[in-house]
This record gives C-alpha cells, sequence and structure tokens, in this order.
C-alpha cells in the first residue's frame, strides 16, 4: 500500500481485514466521527504539501465531523495534546496548514434559491467553509444565484416567478413573452456554468476533492445516468435526489420543482493528479458503495468516472462496506459459526438461487462459496433454518397476557410504520396495559404549507361561529386544557362517518387548543389576531426556514395531535400517550447529542413511573436511519442502564424494531410477526386519515414517491417473499393455523434481554461516538 499517505496507512493498519479488491482503494474506519477524523486529518496533510491549492467541499450532515474536527485542529494546533494525538493518527507535520492560499470551488447548488437562506448552499459554504475554516473569499468559486445574470438584469423572482424552471425551452419555441424571458434566461445560466468551468480548469482543475454518495449513487448533483464527461451545467435531479433534498427544502413538492447548479463528473475527473474522496457511513449506503467500486465504469453508477483518477479513494465505515466481497469474504473466513451465521448464509444462498428450502440438493450446497464452509454441512443444515424460521414465527404469533408495553419511537409514526400489528394483537388481551411515547416534537416533518392552509380554515370555522368551545366563560382560562380525549372522539366519529368536513373543524378544535397553551390568548378577539400574526408569519417564511421556537412548538403539537388519533382508533387515552419533547431535537444542520438530565432523565422518570415489562425502541444500525434514531436509542439505553441500577430488569425485555429505513435480515431478527392483509389495509386506513401532515409524503423515503405506510406494506411483502422461499408455498396456505393462511407480510424485531440490549447500544455508541 506504498501509494496511501501517511495518514491512510495509519488507519488502513488499524483494519482487521486488511484485503482491498475493488476498482479504487477505500479505508473502513470503525464509526462515523473516524470518518470525519479521517477526512479532516487527510485534508490538513494535502493542505501542507498544495498550499495554494485547489478544493471542493461537501454540504449537508455528512460533513459535521470533518468540519468539527478541522476546526478543532485548526483551533487547537499547538496544544501538546492535540499535537499527540495528531501524530498518532499519521499527520506528521509541525507547521500549521494555512488555508487562506486555498482556492474554494463550491460543488452545487439548488437553483433558484436566495442565496441568503440557511438552507441554501452558498449560505452553508460561507459559514461553515469561509468563515469557519478562514478561506479567503476572493479566491473563493461560488455559486450565488442572484449573481447569475438573467434576461434584462431581471431577478430570478420576476424571471421564474413560480421557481420552476422547463429547460424544454432549451430545444423548443418560446409560446409566450415570459417563455421568451426564460428562455433567454437559461441560455445566459448555460453561459454562466460554461464560464464556471473554465475558471476551474484555469485554475488547473480540482486539486482535493471531498464529497458524499446518494442514495441513487450521486456524486455532487450528478444523479444516476449521467455522462461521465459532463460538465458544469444547470440540471434537473431524480426522485431519490429529491427525496433527500426534502428536508432542506421544505418538503418534496419544493424539491421536485427545483432545479440544480452542479459540477459535472468530467469536473472532478478534469486533473488526473486530483485526491478525490468519497466518503459514506452507514448500511443504507452499502449497496451503491458496492456498485461504485465493484461495476464497470458506467453512467448508471456515477461513482465509477473515478476509476480512471490514480488518487481516488473511498472512506467507509463499517456499514458502508459490509456489502463489499472483500467484508462478505472476511465475515465467513473468520469467526465462528454462530446459528445467525449460519441462517445469514443459507438464507442468501436460497435468495440467489431463487429456489426453495425443501429444494436444496446437497450440490447447491456444495457450489455456494460460503454455505459450503459450514462445518459439518448438509441438508440438514438447511432443515435446521427451516425449523429455526418456523420458531421465530411461532414466537411472532404467541400473544402476550398480563404485560405493561412501553412503547417507544423517534419521531411520530415510528411505532406504527414498525410494529402496529403485532401492537394490535397484544392489544386484544385486555389483561395487557399501554403506553406510547414520542420522544422528540417532530416539527420539521410539518410544511409551512400545511400549517398555513389549517390557520385559514380554523380562522373560517371562528368566525362563523362553528366552534362553540371558545363562548364558554371559563375556556381561555381553564377549559381549553380540558376534553383532549374530546378532540380525538370528535375526529376519529368524524371518519367513521365520512365527514371530511367534520374532520377539519375537529382538527379546528385542536389548532385552537394548541395556540391558547402556547400563546396565552384570553379572548375570541386575541384568538383571531393570533390566527392572523400566525398566517402572516407563515406566509412570509421561506420554504425550510428554521422556525421560530413557537411555531416549532405549534408544528410538533399538531403531530402529537396525530399519534393520539392513531391509538385512540383502539381505546388509547391521551393520558397514556406521552409527549416528551426532547431537548436535543433542535431542527439545526447538525443535531445535539442527548444530554443525561435534558434528554434522560424525563425517559427514566416515566419507567419509574409505568414499570413496564417489554419496551420497544427504534434499532437502526450505525444510524443508518435518520440521526434522531440513533440518539433517542442512547437516551433510553441510558435511561434503562440507570433504571437497572435501581431494580432488577432480569424479566425486562426490549423489542429492537427497525421501519422504512432499514430492516433487519432475517438472521438477525428472532421474533417474525405475520401480518395480514386486513392488518395492511388497517395501518393504510389509519396512517391516511391520521397522519394528516403526512398523508401527501412531504418528506418521502428515497425508496418510494408516496406514502410511508404504502413503503411499509411493500417492505412486509418483500419479506414474506424471502420467508416463503425458506418455507415453501406449501407451508403457508395448507398450513392449520389460521393467522399463518392469513398472512401476506412479515414483521422482523429483535427481542433482547437488558444486558444484551445494553451491550448493542454500547457497541452502537462506540460506533458512532467513539472517536478518540
Amino acid at each position: 500500500m506504498d501509494f496511501l499517505s501517511n495518514v491512510e496507512k495509519v488507519f488502513f493498519e488499524r483494519q482487521t481485514n486488511k484485503k482491498i479488491s475493488t476498482r479504487i482503494p477505500y479505508i473502513r474506519v470503525d464509526n462515523f466521527p473516524k470518518l470525519g477524523l479521517l477526512t479532516s486529518l487527510r485534508f490538513l496533510e494535502w493542505v501542507d504539501t498544495n498550499p495554494d491549492g485547489v478544493i471542493s467541499l461537501p454540504t449537508g450532515k455528512t460533513p459535521e465531523h470533518f468540519i468539527k474536527w478541522t476546526q478543532f485542529f485548526l483551533e487547537n494546533w499547538k496544544d501538546p495534546k492535540s499535537e499527540a494525538f495528531r501524530k498518532e493518527n499519521g499527520l506528521i507535520i509541525d507547521r500549521k496548514p494555512d488555508l487562506r492560499g486555498l482556492h474554494f470551488v463550491q460543488i452545487d447548488e439548488f437553483f433558484p434559491i436566495d442565496p441568503s437562506q440557511h438552507n441554501s448552499f452558498f449560505y452553508y459554504v460561507n459559514k461553515y467553509y469561509l468563515d469557519g475554516f478562514g478561506f479567503d473569499p476572493n479566491k473563493a468559486l461560488l455559486i450565488n444565484s442572484d449573481g447569475i445574470e438573467l434576461y434584462q438584469g431581471q431577478k430570478y423572482k420576476e424571471v421564474f416567478p413560480d421557481m420552476t424552471i422547463d429547460l424544454s425551452l432549451r430545444y423548443r419555441e418560446a409560446g409566450s413573452n415570459i417563455e421568451s424571458k426564460q428562455q433567454d434566461s437559461i441560455f445566459k445560466i448555460d453561459n454562466w456554468c460554461n464560464e464556471y468551468e473554465d475558471k476551474i480548469r484555469d485554475k488547473g482543475g480540482i486539486g482535493f476533492f471531498l464529497g458524499g454518495i446518494g442514495p441513487d449513487g450521486h456524486i455532487a448533483f450528478n444523479i444516476k445516468g449521467s455522462d461521465h464527461h459532463s460538465i458544469t451545467r444547470l440540471t434537473p435531479t431524480n426522485f431519490p435526489t429529491q427525496a433527500v433534498a426534502a428536508g432542506d427544502l421544505g418538503g418534496i413538492k419544493v424539491a421536485k420543482n427545483r432545479h440544480v447548479i452542479t459540477i459535472g463528473l468530467e469536473t472532478i475527473t478534469y486533473n488526473p493528479d486530483s485526491l478525490a474522496i468519497i466518503f459514506a457511513a452507514g448500511d443504507a449506503k452499502a449497496q451503491v458503495v458496492k456498485n461504485a467500486l465493484e461495476k464497470e465504469p458506467n453512467v448508471l453508477y456515477p461513482a465509477t468516472c473515478l476509476h480512471k483518477l490514480k488518487n481516488a479513494r473511498f472512506y467507509l465505515t463499517q456499514g458502508a462496506a459490509v456489502s463489499l466481497e472483500d467484508s462478505i469474504d472476511f465475515y465467513y473466513e473468520n469467526g465462528k459459526w454462530t446459528e445467525e451465521k449460519k441462517e445469514r448464509a443459507v438464507i442468501d444462498m436460497l435468495i440467489k438461487l431463487d429456489k426453495y428450502g425443501h429444494h436444496i440438493t446437497m450440490d447447491d450446497i456444495v457450489n455456494d462459496k460460503y454455505v459450503s464452509k459450514i462445518p459439518d454441512v448438509s441438508e440438514k443444515t438447511v432443515q435446521e433454518v427451516i425449523d429455526s424460521v418456523k420458531h421465530k414465527i411461532k414466537r411472532g404469533i404467541t400473544r402476550k397476557t398480563n404485560t405493561v408495553f412501553y412503547h417507544t419511537g423517534p419521531h411520530h409514526d415510528d411505532i406504527q410504520l414498525a410494529i402496529m400489528p403485532r401492537i394490535v394483537h397484544d392489544m386484544r388481551d385486555s389483561s395487557n396495559k399501554f403506553d406510547f411515547t414520542v420522544m422528540t416534537s417532530g416539527f420539521t416533518a410539518v410544511t409551512n404549507e400545511f400549517v398555513y392552509d389549517i390557520l385559514k380554515k380554523t380562522l373560517d370555522f371562528v368566525n362563523e361561529g362553528k366552534i362553540q368551545m371558545i363562548y364558554y366563560p371559563d375556556f381561555f382560562f381553564r377549559g381549553f386544557k380540558l376534553k383532549y380525549d374530546k378532540d380525538v372522539n370528535h375526529f376519529l366519529n368524524k371518519i367513521a362517518s365520512d365527514d371530511i368536513m367534520g374532520q377539519k373543524r375537529a382538527l379546528a378544535h385542536r389548532i385552537i387548543r394548541i395556540i391558547s397553551e402556547i400563546y396565552g390568548v384570553k379572548s375570541i378577539a386575541e384568538l383571531v389576531g393570533k390566527i392572523n400574526e400566525l398566517i402572516a408569519e407563515i406566509a412570509g417564511s421561506y420554504d425550510g426556514e428554521k422556525n421560530s421556537a413557537d411555531i416549532q412548538k405549534f408544528k410538533g403539537m399538531i403531530r402529537e395531535f396525530e399519534e393520539e388519533l392513531v391509538w385512540g382508533h383502539y381505546g388509547i387515552k391521551t393520558e397514556n400517550i406521552h409527549h416528551l419533547r426532547l431537548g436535543f431535537y433542535k431542527g439545526d444542520t447538525f443535531t445535539e447529542s442527548p444530554e443525561t438530565n435534558r434528554d434522560v432523565i424525563p425517559v427514566l422518570d416515566q419507567l419509574r413511573k409505568i414499570q413496564p415489562d417489554i419496551i420497544s425502541v427504534a434499532f437502526d444500525p450505525e444510524g443508518s436511519g435518520p440521526d434522531t434514531h440513533y440518539k433517542v436509542l442512547q437516551a433510553i439505553a441510558e435511561a434503562i442502564r440507570l433504571w437497572s441500577l435501581e431494580k432488577d430488569l432480569n424479566e425486562l425485555r426490549i423489542i429492537g424494531y427497525r421501519n422504512v429505513w432499514y430492516r433487519f435480515h432475517p438472521a438477525e431478527a428472532n421474533v417474525f410477526v405475520p401480518v395480514s392483509l386486513n392488518k395492511m389495509a388497517e395501518l393504510d386506513s389509519s396512517f391516511s386519515t391520521c397522519y394528516l401532515t403526512q398523508v401527501d409524503a412531504p418528506f418521502p423515503s428515497y425508496e418510494l414517491d408516496g406514502k410511508f405506510s404504502t413503503l411499509a406494506q411493500k417492505i412486509w411483502v418483500k419479506q414474506r417473499e424471502v420467508i416463503q422461499l425458506v418455507l415453501g408455498k406449501d407451508y403457508f396456505y395448507q398450513n392449520e393455523n389460521q393467522r399463518i393462511r392469513g398472512t401476506h407480510g412479515f414483521i422482523f424485531y429483535k427481542e433482547m434481554k437488558t444486558d444484551e440490549f445494553l451491550s448493542h447500544a454500547r457497541e452502537l455508541q462506540n460506533t458512532m461516538e467513539g472517536a478518540i
């Protein structure tokens, strides 16, 4: 590995698996912060020998620890501990790098977008790189929407009043005066992009490129299918990219209508000596990483354009590297053959062969690269896996009795999308008790458009005299705090009667209670005035803007009402549905870590009060889902640990679930819950009628342009297909058990004892945070 730098060699030597057979070298690290540490040290190492070099650095959440580590080193360069730590990790330079000589190139930007908005990349690079790292702004090439000349010097809001761009005007005749303006402007933007490209090439091209990789494999905004010879350009994006961008732009409607200006793939590879680094974290990126590193160059895999660069690198966490052939080989060639490893090998063989378990022959077994390695392997081995899967299903249909459940979700809808059929099954026994807790406010999932519309409708109801409760003399003093369960019952009754207007009126009741609680209005006149103020504030906000604390709370309380509606279907009272609003969740670019007093003690207090027998938690590996999932998991794990110091928790069980963000391999899970068509319909109905802010999927998964309930159903069905390969079709339609005969999907989860759960949580904490 002589081609590796000193920093890279140190990190490479720490890898247990040193085999690299991919088309681009890669380095694995244990956790997300170490990914940032490695990239930071390599960046500073490169700058030391290229003080006047041309660099491009990424935006978004992935660079969080790269930015933090770089700032830490620059601010503490002479500190002895910092110096020792740098040298320990391979950065053997004494002189502090001077970043003022670097030429910064912005990678991409939404277009059009106000550059002063906090969700513009122009704002991001100015805040974190030009200001944060001390780059010279006079040497920076930036993409500023306000600085791009359009028709007769007009602003983009004049030329593109609806903020959409029709790129077909490049090739067809304009059909109106506004289209003529837009066509002229598009050509001017194209010229600006060509000039931007020329400026980069005049500097010799990019010498240091650091970028992430998107769900479709994109680097910069060069989406799947991009020409490997592409240059800087104005271009549309695809749905997976839009879904990821929806969180920045304030919803998928905005993201679908927003184009981007991006440097091209050839812009990145123009300098043959460029150090081009792609970094990726989490199992969710594993397949796109595999494609980029193992496939031949192909426009379907944008990052394969980097194969031509001798200095191209991938920096990966263990999860992001998990699907590489090198990783799979190492997994099966080392360590003990546990039951989980054996099951994984056999099930993966069945999937690869598309063959039922009872049809597997010894030829299949001996010809499989991994199954053949199982000690004393035979056809009996496959039968053992079949028996294990049946046992997991048996656990999934066994109903609990006299059990106290404490179901937790990082966000509203997480519990429902993960294990709702299991919960409903357990609810059929009246001896069981249930509490539901949503850990965060969830306000970022509510669009300004939704809030604006419901405020206008609520105002209409008030002005029309259709909200009777506000006329009671004590309503604005104490009455607004009462009858929360009545709001839920009112809304659900209107669902039952298919009364859409009645549902809107029921929602208006809760909206008025929320306004009364947050703003303390004392009369109908004050209420009307406040609603008008809120309408004006929302109308004056841009999509994706970080709202004021009161608006955040307002949005969060709407989501809380939605959660109450879902479990109200089954008679759960609002007093058993808890909204903790943990303080680390603030809607910032980089989410804070949980703190004991602020985020752990509230959970511990609930555990003490509820005394649950079973706790459910979102259990994403390596933070593959939203980072809120991981941080909530840590808060719950610490609360359970503290509780274990007060009480014997040997009988406590923890259900680790996953939903639309990541899935269990069947070998990982130990409980399979059958899902009927009825339960699928139940999920979709309650999701669609109760999660009002989500029914139009404003912040969808990149996997589906639609509701999360639809995606959850697709996942359950796909999981059944895998189990059917193991057990065969006959197992289902000829089964003596009615529930099995009616099974058309499966939920997988992992049930753990306290010690096992805390062990996994500590391992995950080390994976995410244990950088030093």
